[in-house]
């Protein structure tokens, strides 16, 4: 008797698992599935509309913002030159904090990528299945998407740079923020990809600044007092002594 009843019994679990939810079809069943594996933040629904609105846009507005997506980064490695060349005109501590901040972004960049590897959380624009096309070819399977190195990066950079020129966060934060957007409207990550990588940029910036100033300020120092051209170059004249504002990282 059994050996009659197993078969229909296995035959009815096996339909019974393989069978959609009422008012769902089995594809979108597998889309939504792997929507859940990919989007470990729960933000697939805001990354849609996003990307909806993205393809509302003008043309040019698509083209500055892929425009900006792949070549902003660039823009902060031209200010931390200028930072690092105005910094030499002030205190050792000034010059450290500016010399500090490119070097704290590598870093925070490495770790991110560490995370990225680890994490391994699959890209909307392969994950999010009822999306719209992204604006730029999806990334290639095992290029993570959590978090994002763009939005850390520049995090990263906005903090490091504000820290060595602080008049300069009103430029870098914006920045940091358009960027990080600009991955999402693109539609290579989720928002929460993209708000974790611009917090844990900034508070690595921020950590490593104030863990690493007073060392790298008198390795400046030592720079400075120097026999060799090349290396007071390199750390600057600093201010002059007559001057009051030495110290200032305005």
């Amino acid at each position: 008797m059994n050996s009659i009843l197993e078969p229909d019994l296995v035959t009815a679990a096996a339909a019974a698992h393989a069978a959609p939810l009422p008012g769902e079809s089995s594809g979108e069943a597998t889309g939504e599935t792997l929507a859940a594996a990919g989007d470990l933040g729960g933000t697939s629904g805001l990354y849609r509309d996003i990307l909806d609105f993205a393809h509302s846009t003008p043309t040019w507005t698509k083209d500055v913002a892929e425009l900006w997506t792949e070549l902003g980064l660039l823009v902060f490695a031209a200010l931390f030159l200028a930072g690092w060349w105005r910094s030499r005109r002030f205190s050792p501590q000034a010059t450290a904090v500016a010399v500090l901040a490119p070097l704290v972004t590598g870093v925070a960049y490495v770790l991110s990528e560490s995370f990225k590897s680890l994490i391994q959380e699959e890209r909307p624009c392969r994950a999010v299945a009822d999306a719209a096309a992204s604006l730029v070819p999806c990334p290639p399977y095992g290029d993570w998407s959590f978090p994002s190195n763009h939005s850390t990066i520049a995090g990263a950079a906005a903090i490091g740079l504000a820290l060595a020129w602080r008049r300069l966060w009103r430029l870098t934060v914006p920045m940091a923020v358009l960027m990080g957007f600009s991955r999402i409207f693109v539609g290579v990550h989720y928002p929460h990809d993209v708000a974790v990588g611009l917090v844990f940029g900034g508070l690595v910036a921020w950590g490593l600044v104030r863990l690493c100033t007073k060392p790298l300020t008198r390795l400046v120092v030592t720079m400075r007092g120097s026999g060799s051209e090349a290396v007071v170059w390199l750390a600057g004249p600093g201010a002059p002594r007559h001057s009051a504002g030495g110290d200032q990282v305005r």
